[in-house]
């Protein structure tokens, strides 16, 4: 019966800084992911794209079963050009009724197949080439070694995949013969030595993470003058995977305590009570926390995590990592976020999400220079810092404030006050120097994404990165009713390990002066 179902490739090349010209949503009582709102003269519509298509696979990668935050992020990561093989809405509904197995037929499309129809003949004719993409492969040492030589190219950047044995670590981790080595570990070695490569690998002892590119990932990204990196790697040969753990709330709470690490700043699951709503949701003790309801935790402080899980009063959403599966991520410098994205609750509202691809929508990487006069009740932010993490962050900005009329907002980076630096200046340094400014002050701040991005790429933040703003900041003349001490105008240190109570008697401390919330 799926002989008469034919898939349609489509690749969708766009201008740099311009949009595809489509949504991809995901709707309530409708399975796929769909294509929506498909623009006149878009490149979409000229690739062949049309309303209601479903996406079966996005550069060769099945994606039908995926997350459909997932399959934005892979398009995301495609740049500026993705080749997507769909099937018009009629015939996904079909393949659906007769129990059609989409990923058999998407991978009968891939060898060429399909008959040319509905798609430019240009793309059609030329069969499907799914993009290829870099691979992350978590190799585990065995008795043997990882079963693996490196060779170097006469010519070419980078050392080769040899003699690779066919039972050995690498191998069974999906590393291929005469893949090259780009980063070990989540660093660039496509300069090093031989000799120096050989040393990381043995420096990482029994566990090395391999970001690897073959001939032909080489060829198409080098055509899209793209660069190779784990942003763009395929994370499917990872062996360890985040867990998305739904919790309803029951009558005593969630039955978990959560804990914030002083030494790493990690946000701890502890004591998940048996029985409970947690412990039969499948949250385990030590678990560490990633997300909650579809937002990173890390770099946040304690009370600001378990605000958010107040946020929702019948149920939550956990992203969550043993502690195998964190040192596995940590050792390739990519977040489990990135891999999974919490799924959307089930509601019309949320269900019915539409994401237009435009390379804009990553993240604004510019800083953001903020003048502002101190108003009644100060400047109008505090400031915040974790213990044994570099940087200091702005929060609790209040509405209408000075901060926040000049463009302040909760959670940015704090780059420069009045033009100096202070990344590297300790807390105490850079609250005694706003409080010093007088009635103006200046910030350069940027987004948390825009700094890690920055931290990344080892890009210094600066000014000269900033919009160009002259202006005079405006005089504050708004009155406020003065906050309680602790919303006080000036800059304070949250504690190195805060709690908050969501009952009586739930908040308790150990012997290591580190405190519990109990959820």
């Amino acid at each position: 019966m799926s002989s008469a179902l034919q898939p349609r490739e489509c690749k969708v090349s766009k201008k740099p800084q311009k949009n595809y010209g489509f949504y991809l949503r995901v709707e309530k009582d409708t399975a796929g992911h769909i294509i929506r709102n498909v623009k006149h003269s878009s490149p979409a519509e000229g690739a062949g794209l049309k309303d209601g298509d479903r996406v079966l696979r996005v550069n060769g990668v099945f994606v039908d079963k995926e997350e459909h935050a997932q399959v934005v992020e892979i398009i995301k990561n495609s740049g500026n050009s993705v080749v997507l093989l769909v099937l018009d809405d009629a015939s996904y509904e079909k393949a659906q009724k007769e129990g059609v197995n989409l990923e058999e037929l998407g991978q009968k499309a891939s060898t060429g197949q399909q008959q040319e129809q509905q798609c430019p003949p240009s793309v059609a004719n030329r069969g499907t080439a799914a993009v290829p993409q870099p691979r992350l492969c978590y190799l585990v040492k065995e008795e043997t070694g990882y079963g693996f030589s490196l060779k170097s190219t006469e010519g070419q950047k980078g050392l080769f995949i040899v003699e690779l044995s066919s039972q050995g670590a690498a191998a069974k981790a999906g590393v291929q013969n005469n893949d090259r080595l780009i980063e070990i570990n989540g660093k660039n070695v496509e300069n090093d030595t031989h000799e120096e490569v050989v040393e990381k690998v043995k420096k990482s002892e029994n566990h090395v993470m391999f970001l690897l590119s073959n001939e032909e990932t080489d060829r198409y990204f080098k055509s899209q003058r793209m660069a190779l990196s784990k942003e763009s790697a395929s994370l499917r040969l990872l062996p360890l995977k985040p867990r998305l753990i739904e919790i309803q709330k029951g009558k005593s709470g969630y039955g978990f305590y959560l804990r914030m690490a002083q030494n790493t700043g990690d946000h701890v699951i502890k004591d998940v009570n048996s029985g409970s709503p947690a412990a039969v949701a499948g949250l385990k003790d030590n678990d560490i926390l990633v997300a909650v309801n579809g937002e990173r935790v890390d770099g946040l402080d304690h009370e600001s995590v378990v605000g958010k899980i107040k946020q929702s009063e019948a149920k939550t959403s956990l992203l969550v990592v043993d502690k195998e599966t964190d040192s596995m991520y940590k050792l390739a410098q990519i977040s489990p976020f990135s891999y999974y994205y919490k799924a959307q609750d089930p509601t019309p509202a949320k269900m019915e999400e539409r994401l237009e691809f435009h390379t804009e929508q990553k993240v604004n990487h510019k800083p953001r220079i903020c003048r502002m006069v101190k108003g009644p009740n100060g400047f109008g932010f505090s400031l915040n810092m974790i213990k044994n993490k570099p940087g200091l962050f702005i929060n609790e900005v209040q509405s209408q404030g000075p901060a926040d009329t000049a463009g302040v907002e909760n959670n940015d980076f704090l780059v420069e006050v009045n033009g100096v630096n202070v990344t590297n200046k300790s807390y105490d340094k850079v609250v005694a120097m706003i409080q010093s400014s007088g009635d103006r002050l200046t910030l350069l701040v940027c987004s948390r994404d825009a700094y890690r991005y920055f931290q990344g790429q080892n890009i210094p933040i600066t000014a000269s990165m900033a919009d160009s703003d002259t202006s005079e900041p405006p005089a504050y003349t708004e009155n406020h009713p003065s906050e309680p001490e602790r919303n006080s105008s000036e800059p304070r240190e949250r504690a190195d390990s805060s709690s908050s109570s969501l009952s009586a008697a739930s908040t308790r401390a150990d012997g290591d002066n580190s405190d519990d919330t109990k959820l």
